[in-house]
């Protein structure tokens, strides 16, 4: 067992490694060259019979685990959306792991109770969302967007498939664009809505869902006798970050009397900056909104922040009372363990505490306008140079676009060469990008929003996507 002695002089040697880690991570490979079976064959099949010291331990860390990590923190890292963190929210953590706090209703951390809803306030204000909604902390958004449908689902209901089951004559339709993330299909699944009853509404040109398609679509369900139960609104589309009409979709789903729940997993923190606020326009006609600050807004995974207009059906869909969880306060308080899936909750609102204590909202603000215009300049060479192509406008800060040499107009040939210089790319482990497809086009897709981008790493990654594609 260790020792508090010995704990304090590993941990002290975990902080100098941590902080060598970041402030070198540029040395590092940002994608490992690991392949199947890589890491799992260096490890041992039985667990150790005595102890081991912690000595040994960092080192098989060092040596195994490390050459086979993917480092998310890599100013080079543009694949997926960015998990991002930053110092203040890495110290978070650390005080949360040593508190070791359950947060699962106010007796067991007052503190915590109090601060989530505190910092949800702030976040509510910050981004300019309406004052009466209220806001909890969510793992992910896969699980707030869960809680958005399982309390459509039962508002619609009367809350009686709670208690009774499904009768078997509910049919319930729940819409979003072909765009909108798989989440929502998986939604629907574990809220027993179904695969088949997500209705997938074409899009536009720019792929954002067409209003009057929506509409059309749930007419034609009304008169095949299905109940439409919600709509999900996307604020940045997972491939493209396109953004929904939410007050064209928002007018729709009141004159239907369906549930609104916006996905701004992404784009949400650029609600930050008052001339994104745009996209929100229309936002007192939504139910439900979700935005992950462990994305795009420098808070270690996972933190997600859900909002919610009617705090009493939220609570009335999840709320469940044994004997040993009543208390003297209930009813005074927010007990956050009834407003979701999970009963047992972390300590997630210091890290947020720290980071919006730590940045201020004008530092927020300036690191989101810096990636923003590093996205726009890498846009802008792309559009300049003759043998790439744009092919969507950039949203905030992603740019999709693909390689298109001068006289090459096959589409099987172009997606062939820019699946290649992706994987060259990859191969080469200096940066990390991911793909995406629009109209059957496969495009690469760049997101410049990671912590510790700077103006010189776009002028890199430009000149290593240069070279590759010449050398095709």
């Amino acid at each position: 067992m260790m020792t508090p002695e010995t704990f304090r002089v590993e941990a002290h040697r975990l902080v100098d490694w941590m902080a060598d880690f970041l402030e070198n991570i540029e040395e590092y490979p940002v994608k490992p060259a690991t392949k199947p079976g890589d890491i799992i064959k260096q490890l041992p099949v039985s667990p150790p019979l005595q102890g081991e010291s912690f000595d040994s331990l960092f080192k098989d860390f060092q040596s195994i685990i490390m050459p086979g990590i993917t480092h998310w923190q890599h100013p080079h890292f543009h694949a997926y959306f960015p998990a991002n963190g930053s110092y203040p929210s890495i110290l978070a953590e650390m005080l949360t792991t040593t508190l070791g706090a359950q947060c699962m209703i106010w007796e067991t951390s007052p503190a915590a109770a109090e601060l989530e809803e505190m910092v949800m306030n702030w976040l509510k204000e910050m981004m300019a969302l309406p004052n009466a909604w209220h806001g909890v902390i969510q793992d992910t958004a896969s699980t707030a967007t869960l809680v958005a449908l399982l309390t459509a689902r039962e508002k619609q209901s009367g809350f009686r498939v709670n208690d009774e089951g499904f009768s078997g004559t509910e049919k319930y339709r729940v819409y979003c664009s072909s765009e909108t993330h798989s989440s929502i299909e998986k939604g629907a699944k574990v809220a027993g809505i179904g695969k088949k009853n997500v209705v997938k509404v074409p899009v536009d040109e720019l792929l954002a869902m067409k209003p009057d398609l929506l509409e059309e679509a749930i007419k034609k369900d009304i008169q095949a006798g299905y109940t439409p139960l919600a709509v999900v609104a996307a604020l940045g589309t997972t491939s493209t970050v396109s953004v929904d009409p939410l007050k064209a979709i928002g007018a729709i789903c009141s004159k239907y009397n369906v549930w609104l729940h916006v996905d701004a997993a992404y784009a949400g923190t650029a609600l930050l900056l008052p001339e994104c606020r745009w996209m929100m326009e229309g936002q007192e006609l939504a139910d439900s909104f979700v935005s992950n600050p462990h994305k795009w807004m420098f808070t270690h995974f996972d933190c997600t922040a859900y909002f919610v207009k009617d705090k009493e059906a939220l609570i009335r869909t999840f709320e469940i009372l044994p004997e040993y969880l009543k208390t003297a306060t209930r009813g005074q308080v927010n007990d956050y363990r009834d407003w979701g899936v999970q009963l047992g909750r972390r300590f997630r609102a210091l890290k947020l505490w720290f980071v919006i204590r730590s940045f201020g909202i004008d530092g927020l603000q300036k690191t989101l306008r810096a990636h923003i215009a590093c996205a726009e300049d890498f846009e802008a060479k792309v559009v300049s140079h003759p043998d790439f192509e744009l092919i969507l406008p950039r949203s905030l800060n992603v740019v999709v676009f693909r390689f298109k040499p001068a006289g090459e107009d096959n589409l099987e040939t172009l997606n062939q060469l820019n699946e290649q210089l992706i994987k060259t790319l990859n191969a080469s482990g200096k940066v990390f990008i991911s793909h995406t497809k629009v109209n059957g086009v496969y495009c690469i897709r760049m997101v410049l929003g990671n912590t510790r981008l700077e103006q010189r790493h776009v002028e890199e990654v430009w000149s290593w996507i240069r070279d590759a594609a010449k050398s095709l």
